[in-house]
């Protein structure tokens, strides 16, 4: 599943390759590769295959899920779309509070102690998925973990889970798209040494 979803969001463009001319990140950082999983939305095919994966790692990594809560707002859309497969409760969790009505972050209906799962579409340095996951827990929820379709596998990433205590699993990342790129011709094997070492540097 892991390559067959690279090969999607490659096929949809969701993952683009420019290592000769970075784009920028909005955190700043020039980056070789960008990923809008947006673009899988559009393509039935590959929204199913990515969808489907995306239920599989849910059951298998985080079994006692209760509810999934979206990200706003690249997360919510597949949110959706696996809790009302799993037939489960389904929220979102908001960038910032509202500044009208009752001022909720949260999206949907927390009980406490309930057992829930972030769905997020990509991660690069985490923090708006930890900082997504922190407001569910102050509301009250057990947050057993966070989904996410594509993970760049950056050291601050993983540092930032470890230091937030928090478990994620991506369906598909970062090198398994170069090597599904590699495969096909998209990019050369003098382009993957300057992929990997942009990734090794953060």
């Amino acid at each position: 599943m892991r390559k067959k979803a690279a090969e999607c969001l490659l096929k949809t463009e969701a993952v683009f390759f420019r290592p000769e001319e970075p784009f920028t990140w909005a955190s700043g950082i020039k980056s070789p590769i960008y990923c809008d999983n947006r673009l899988v939305l559009s393509d039935p095919e590959a929204r199913q295959v990515i969808e489907e994966g995306m239920i599989e790692l849910i059951k298998k990594e985080f079994p006692q899920a209760e509810a999934l809560f979206g990200t706003a707002t690249a997360g919510i859309a597949h949110a959706a779309i696996a809790a009302h497969e799993m037939g489960l409760p389904m929220g979102y969790v908001r960038s910032s509070a509202k500044d009208h009505g009752r001022g909720s972050r949260i999206e949907g209906r927390v009980a406490e102690g309930q057992k829930v799962v972030v769905v997020e579409d990509l991660i690069s340095t985490g923090g708006s998925v930890i900082s997504a996951a922190k407001a569910l827990e102050e509301a009250g929820a057990e947050v057993l973990g966070v989904v996410c379709i594509f993970s760049y596998n950056l050291n601050k990433s993983r540092d930032a889970f470890a230091k937030a205590g928090l478990t994620y699993k991506s369906l598909t990342d970062f090198d398994a798209a170069c090597e599904a790129a590699a495969e096909t011709g998209y990019i050369s094997k003098s382009d993957i040494d300057q992929l990997m070492e942009f990734r090794n540097s953060l």
